[in-house]
């Protein structure tokens, strides 16, 4: 039986916004979190938090949007109030992330958010993305892991050659 993918829900405050990811984070969920992610900074919110307490497990591809996602932050020049708080990795995932070089983008932190009482999460709508979407989404991520560290095109290449290509595909036969 799969594994359903994580769920998200979202609290927008005056200085943060802070995502909560629970169970599976994985590449079905991709485009909705990249979507959710750039719709927070066009908004203007440039200071993220990444709850992470009942995340259990992330792939990749994932892992490869939360990577760009930090790298386009800190290139952005963001001033110290600005960029991404990962909130009670757990040890495998702050481990994948060390082991894919990324971890340095992002501030680790543990123990309780503290928000303002009047403050609710909000669940994202999904937008059941195509499996185009997905596999776009699969591509960049992997390519973002593959920017973050030299040392991850040994690990990628094939991966992403095999999605450029279904990507290609995909688009000639719509």
């Amino acid at each position: 039986m799969a594994t359903p993918p994580a769920k998200m829900s979202v609290l927008a405050c005056k200085n943060f916004a802070c995502v909560k990811i629970v169970g599976r984070a994985n590449f079905t969920c991709g485009p909705d979190f990249k979507t959710l992610l750039t719709e927070l900074v066009r908004k203007g919110y440039g200071r993220f938090i990444i709850d992470l307490s009942e995340c259990v497990l992330m792939d990749s591809t994932f892992l490869g949007i939360l990577a760009g996602f930090g790298l386009k932050l800190n290139q952005s020049g963001a001033p110290d109030n600005r960029g991404i708080e990962l909130l009670n990795p757990s040890s495998r995932i702050a481990d994948l992330l060390e082991n894919l070089g990324a971890l340095h983008l992002f501030k680790v932190t543990t123990g309780t958010l503290q928000l303002p009482g009047d403050v609710q999460a909000q669940t994202p709508d999904s937008t059941s993305p195509t499996r185009q979407q997905i596999t776009r989404t699969c591509l960049e991520a992997h390519q973002s892991l593959m920017e973050t560290n030299p040392d991850n095109v040994v690990r990628f290449k094939d991966v992403t050659r095999f999605l450029a290509e279904d990507l290609k595909n995909l688009e000639n036969s719509s």
